[in-house]
């Protein structure tokens, strides 16, 4: 990324209290370098825009650019500090820590428009609405650069937090599969805590050893130096015994994490209420209708004129291509179904030969699709200007017609085949409550490498989960799996 590393070479994995003095290391250095890039940053923009636009010669000393400069970057820097921007649960994962830049930034901006008003400052709008907003573009690119760096070493091991896990043994492999199949979270199972502990269900649970008991857990958190306690679903977790487990959890440098039954829902859908002295997971219903859908069909159809209009000079070329390599038309259309079961028709360019449907029941017996799904990778069907297309997903592009006359959004589900949503069950048909999108949680998570099962659960956790947020958040990650082209055949 252009610049060194603050984390040193791995050197076998820590056991034991090691484990957790090594996470606790680097966390605390990946901390002071957010830091030092936030203050960097916040510098550069500051002194760029005071150099280029600053009043030198103001009467008043509060008019003086020097003064604005010097105090913009500590307010933005007092702000970030105060809206607990730089906390290390936060830094590195998940959408919390851009909310909390966010939310800081905004501060900064309401309490400098009013520091303007009480100075009757002149020049205080150039740092409100010029400032400001060149330094949250410049912190949140600096961020998500030092997270693409951080994400990078998870993957080679390095910078993993070590979890006890301490449940059932089907709840405690679940979590096992998840942390090994999403590294990037930055967690690494390395002990298990069962009912029956070792010797019970066996001294390893897919690898990783069983330590102890669940009543067990407090004492091998402080001798082993875990920095997370997983509490995954087991009849022994009364409300008593959680609560006992977070006392003797006090102390320690271990954080208490407890997965709810409700294990896909999450999100904007989840909120903590405290009744009568007691805290209530409180589930909101999934938004399918309302304002936030209004505006999201808005941007869909805004957005895929912005596409179209950006990608005609590749469509038309690639239309040339797909007529000069093979015999047919340039494009292919197929009946898909989407909201609501409504059946419609999808355009891509055209990557098979023709007549490719025909041939397809010569081909069931070679099938390597999971579940309902037919996919071959390496299927005889497919033009040489078709496998081109189909890595980097430029079939796709004509879809955007079907988002702008309203049969797709940018991102939802998969669009199933109608043979497909007929073999659909109850569970599965939950994806046909929302529009299909062009892209969505399976184009980012592998695409056809996925098993059935996580493709379908991908799915429906985004018809339960759905907002504006994770869209925003899909869009930008879909870019990036375009080109690598993973799993795309």
């Amino acid at each position: 990324m252009g610049f060194a590393s603050p984390f040193p070479p791995a050197r076998g994995r820590p056991v034991g209290g090691a484990a957790g003095r090594a996470a606790a290391g680097w966390e605390q250095r990946y901390r002071r370098t957010v830091i030092t890039g936030d203050t960097v940053a916040t510098a550069l923009v500051v002194a760029a825009i005071g150099g280029l636009f600053g009043v030198r010669d103001a009467a008043d000393w509060h008019e003086k650019w020097v003064v604005l400069a010097f105090g913009t970057e500590l307010l933005v820097l007092g702000a970030l500090a105060v809206g607990r921007s730089w906390a290390p649960g936060v830094l590195g994962q998940g959408a919390e820590e851009f909310r909390r830049l966010g939310r800081s930034l905004s501060t900064a901006v309401v309490v400098l428009a009013l520091g303007g008003i009480a100075l009757t400052s002149r020049n205080i709008k150039l740092w409100i609405f010029v400032a400001i907003p060149a330094i949250a573009v410049t912190t949140l690119t600096e961020r998500y650069l030092l997270r693409l760096w951080l994400h990078r070493r998870r993957k080679e091991g390095r910078c993993l937090r070590p979890v006890l896990a301490a449940g059932s043994p089907e709840t405690v492999r679940d979590l096992i599969a998840r942390v090994r199949r999403f590294p990037h979270l930055g967690w690494r199972v390395d002990a298990v805590c069962t009912a029956d502990g070792p010797g019970g269900d066996g001294d390893h649970l897919d690898g990783v050893p069983v330590v102890g008991r669940l009543d067990d857990v407090a004492e091998h958190v402080r001798r082993g130096g875990y920095r997370v306690v997983a509490v995954t679903p087991d009849p022994y977790w009364s409300p008593d015994r959680l609560q006992r487990l977070a006392w003797n959890l006090e102390g320690s440098d271990a954080e208490m994490v407890v997965a709810p039954v409700l294990m896909e829902v999450a999100g904007p859908r989840l909120h903590v209420d405290a009744v009568l002295g007691i805290p209530l997971l409180r589930v909101s219903m999934p938004a399918f209708t309302g304002g936030r859908r209004a505006v999201k069909e808005v941007g869909d159809r805004l957005g895929a004129v912005v596409l179209l209009m950006l990608f005609a000079p590749l469509m038309v070329l690639v239309g040339l291509l797909v007529l000069l390599d093979s015999r047919g038309g340039v494009f292919y259309r197929q009946r898909r179904v989407g909201k609501d079961g409504r059946e419609f028709t999808l355009v891509k360019f055209r990557s098979m030969v023709a007549g490719a449907d025909r041939a397809r029941a010569g081909l069931a017996g070679r099938n390597e699709g999971a579940g309902l799904l037919f996919k071959l990778r390496r299927d005889p069907r497919v033009t040489r200007m078709g496998a081109v297309l189909r890595r980097y997903s430029i079939d796709e592009l004509p879809q955007l017609f079907n988002v702008l006359t309203g049969s797709m959004s940018l991102v939802g589900p998969r669009p199933g085949l109608p043979e497909e949503s007929a073999a659909y069950g109850p569970d599965i048909r939950r994806r046909l409550l929302v529009k299909p999108g062009l892209t969505g949680l399976w184009q980012i998570s592998g695409r056809s490498d996925l098993p059935w099962e996580e493709a379908v659960r991908l799915d429906l956790r985004y018809v339960e989960d759905w907002s504006l947020a994770l869209d925003t958040v899909i869009l930008w990650k879909t870019l990036r799996a375009v080109l690598q082209g993973q799993g795309a055949y």
